[in-house]
């Protein structure tokens, strides 16, 4: 029976094609679920043989660990050389998007408190 492996939701597309390269290079027996045309299902990795399982999850554990340390050193390399985005950044890219979701946030933020704010003056 398959196993979930690896759910691939909000994976950046080099993350999932090493995994995927990593199980082809240890011959693991692997198939993929995609999220389907309407993105309800779920994106995952899922390994057919139960015995291959936990050899699957030790490389992918292995594997997680080192990209979690790659990538760590490679965003304090940026800062050090103050290339890592930020704010300023985003707001460079797309003052307007920027802009937008600032206006969404308070909108959020606001409508909530203003509706506890009037059913507190109408007790």
């Amino acid at each position: 029976m398959a196993k979930l492996l690896f759910k691939l939701r909000n994976v950046p597309d080099d993350e999932a094609e090493e995994v995927r390269l990593l199980l082809s290079e240890h011959q693991i027996d692997f198939y993929e679920t995609t999220a389907g045309n309407w993105g309800v299902s779920m994106p995952a990795l899922w390994v057919r043989e139960d015995t291959q399982f936990q050899r699957a999850r030790t490389l992918l554990d292995t594997y997680q660990s080192e990209r979690s340390a790659r990538v760590r050193a490679e965003y304090a390399r940026l800062k050090r050389e103050g290339k890592h985005k930020t704010i300023m950044d985003s707001f460079r890219e797309n003052p307007a998007l920027f802009i937008a979701y600032l206006f969404i946030v308070y909108a959020l933020l606001y409508l909530p408190f203003k509706f506890i704010a009037e059913l507190s003056q109408s007790s």
